[in-house]
């Protein structure tokens, strides 16, 4: 069943629409009412949702249900879990196309940040990271995402995984775009931490999952009462949680991957007419698309594309009213362009048409302005 829209949207990297199946199940939460703490019937019935919820989105991750707590969202998970790092750690090792949750919040720790370098494609390099990992005896915590939130390329975790832990160190992985992408596993990833969120896969916003291994040591970013394993305190949204589960349930790659052909057959009229599509080099999430168009800044873009009802994000980070280039497109060596840059990424509610029409309504954009800019230099 498709959500309900009223324009193209092609957003789903910021955010999807609500799964009809999430929404009924918040609604028949919020509807039976209860604190989960609560040891009458009321409670124990929220109890029961809230475990079953917790199993249901660990099984989908692969993870224990035991070493699994659910948070307010991917922020909120990776800095518990970069905080739990941290403590058995001299230096923390992050990947210079992070997304700000993980960016900031290492930054905010009392340790030593190394900023990882990626390779022209967006991809981590991993020949850095083992001379860095053989050069010193540091007790090391590394973060790397599973997919890139800008750029949606997929990240060589496990590769990773296996140098970090052969180091004696951790491995943070923030799966915050990949769940309902492609394949997450904890195991298969060997992360000793994993960070995901529901609203990325058509959940609410404000719930997301933080699961850990065996030998993790967490602590709590504030003190309160003892729920979620005593790491999160506060009363559990069990609406939310109701919701994050019933997506987690509806989710499939397998229904998003006829749009990598759909994208693939709009970046190629973009680039036809002098676009760049970043990251095409390396394995991408198959709905997601980085271009930037040199002379077209994204702002523009992004309202000549909403006046026809087409939503897209720009490429770049708004920080207090001020636009700054991209640090992701500035890692891959694309600073000059992240002005430039706009990104679609699709969902479970896409079509092969929204991908057509962005690609219209984005080249008669285009052509307009560059005849603009000939028309100014002749």
């Amino acid at each position: 069943m498709s959500a309900p829209r009223t324009a193209r949207y092609l957003d789903y990297n910021a955010t999807a629409p609500i799964r009809p199946e999430a929404r009924a199940a918040m609604l028949s939460a919020l509807d039976a009412g209860g604190n989960a703490s609560s040891v009458h019937a009321l409670g124990r019935a929220a109890r029961d949702q809230v475990e079953k919820a917790r199993d249901i989105v660990a099984q989908r991750i692969g993870a224990s249900s035991q070493r699994l707590i659910f948070t307010s969202g991917g922020t909120e998970a990776s800095a518990i879990a970069l905080q739990g790092l941290a403590i058995d750690a001299d230096v923390l090792i992050v990947g210079a196309t992070e997304h700000d949750a993980v960016l900031k919040t290492a930054q905010s720790l009392k340790l030593p940040v190394e900023i990882w370098p990626v390779d022209a494609h967006g991809r981590a390099d991993l020949d850095w990271l083992e001379a860095r990992l053989k050069d010193s005896s540091s007790r090391v915590a590394v973060a790397l995402m599973l997919a890139n939130n800008e750029t949606g390329v997929i990240q060589p975790v496990r590769a990773v995984a296996d140098l970090v832990h052969a180091a004696g160190g951790r491995l943070h992985v923030d799966a915050v775009q990949a769940l309902g992408k492609i394949a997450v596993d904890v195991a298969e990833l060997r992360a000793d931490t994993l960070a995901v969120s529901a609203h990325k896969i058509g959940g609410p916003q404000g719930a997301g999952a933080l699961a850990y291994g065996e030998g993790v040591k967490l602590s709590p970013l504030w003190r309160g009462g003892g729920q979620e394993r005593g790491l999160r305190p506060g009363t559990e949204n069990i609406a939310a949680i109701a919701g994050f589960a019933a997506a987690a349930l509806a989710c499939d790659p397998a229904e998003l991957a006829p749009q990598s052909a759909w994208r693939d057959a709009a970046a190629d009229k973009m680039k036809a007419v002098g676009a760049v599509i970043v990251g095409e080099g390396a394995e991408r999430l198959p709905n997601t698309l980085c271009v930037a168009a040199p002379e077209w800044d994204s702002a523009r873009q992004v309202m000549w594309l909403d006046l026809s009802s087409v939503c897209i994000s720009s490429g770049s980070a708004c920080s207090s009213g001020k636009v700054a280039p991209s640090h992701v497109l500035t890692a891959i060596g694309l600073g000059s362009l992240a002005p430039y840059s706009i990104r679609a990424s699709g969902g479970y509610a896409s079509s092969e048409s929204d991908w057509s029409t962005l690609a219209e309504i984005w080249l008669d954009g285009y052509a307009r302005v560059m005849s603009r800019r000939r028309a100014e230099v002749a």
